[in-house]
C-alpha cells in the first residue's frame, strides 16, 4: 500500500483529493496538510512515500517543501498539483524532482492515471531490486509518462477506455484482444487490441507472449494496478 500525503490550501479540494486517491487500489491517505509547515512535520511524522503538493501555499511554495523534504532525506516522490501554468515554475518542478505535474482544473481519471503510472513504476524498480538493470529497464522507467486524460491520443475515447478498463478488472489473470472484445461486447479485436495496447504504452497494463503450436505468439494483457 502506497502511502499519500495530500497537501493543498484549500480544505474541500483537499478532502476531494483524498477521494480520488482512497478510490485507486493499492493507495491510501495517510494525511492531510494545508500549509508548508504542515506538510514538512506531517511528512517526517507519516513517511509517507508520494506527496500531492499544490504550489500555492499560504507560508511557502510547493517547490521549496519539496526542496525541503530532498534535503532532509526523504525518500518521498512529489506530483504537483496546481494552478501555476508559467514555464519557470514547471521547470522548478523538474528540477526539484517532480514525477509530473497537473494543472487545475482536472478530473479525477487524470489524477488517478498518474496515481497507476506511480504504480507502474514501483512495480517495475521492485522487479530490479535483485538484479542489476539493463539499459532497456532504465528506459522503461525513464521513458514514457502517461498522457493527461483530456490529451488521449486519436481514436482513444475516455468511455471505451473506461469500459476496456473495467474487462481487465475483471480479468485479473490476463486477457486477449479477442476475449476483451468478446466481453466487451460492443468492440471488435481491433479495437480492443487498440486499447489494450494504450494501456500498456501508459502503465496501465503489461503485455506477455503465450506461445502455441503453430503461428504468432497471442499478446495477453494485464492490468497493473
Amino acid at each position: 500500500m502506497t502511502k499519500v500525503l495530500v497537501v493543498d490550501d484549500d480544505f474541500m479540494v483537499a478532502k476531494l483529493h483524498c477521494r480520488y486517491v482512497s478510490a485507486v487500489p493499492g493507495f491510501s491517505v495517510a494525511g492531510v496538510a494545508h500549509t508548508g509547515a504542515e506538510a514538512l512535520r506531517a511528512a517526517h511524522r507519516l513517511r509517507p512515500e508520494l506527496v500531492l503538493l499544490d504550489i500555492f501555499l499560504p507560508d511557502m511554495d510547493g517547490i521549496a517543501v519539496l526542496r525541503e523534504l530532498r534535503a532532509a532525506g526523504l525518500a518521498v516522490d512529489a506530483l504537483f498539483i496546481t494552478a501555476a501554468r508559467d514555464v519557470e515554475t514547471i521547470r522548478s518542478a523538474l528540477r526539484a524532482g517532480a514525477l509530473h505535474y497537473l494543472i487545475k482544473p482536472f478530473n479525477q481519471a487524470a489524477l488517478q492515471e498518474q496515481l497507476r503510472h506511480v504504480a507502474s513504476l514501483q512495480g517495475r524498480l521492485d522487479e530490479l531490486a535483485q538484479a542489476e538493470a539493463r539499459q532497456e529497464d532504465v528506459d522503461r522507467i525513464f521513458g514514457a509518462r502517461p498522457r493527461g486524460s483530456r490529451e488521449l491520443p486519436k481514436g482513444i475515447t475516455a468511455p471505451t477506455a473506461e469500459l476496456v478498463d473495467s474487462v481487465l478488472r475483471a480479468h485479473p489473470e490476463g486477457l486477449s484482444a479477442t476475449e476483451c472484445a468478446e466481453e466487451a461486447g460492443t468492440l471488435s479485436r481491433v479495437s480492443a487490441r487498440r486499447y489494450l495496447e494504450y494501456f500498456a504504452e501508459t502503465g496501465r497494463a503489461e503485455v506477455t507472449l503465450r506461445y502455441g503450436g503453430t503461428g504468432r505468439p497471442e499478446r495477453r494483457y494485464r492490468r497493473l494496478g
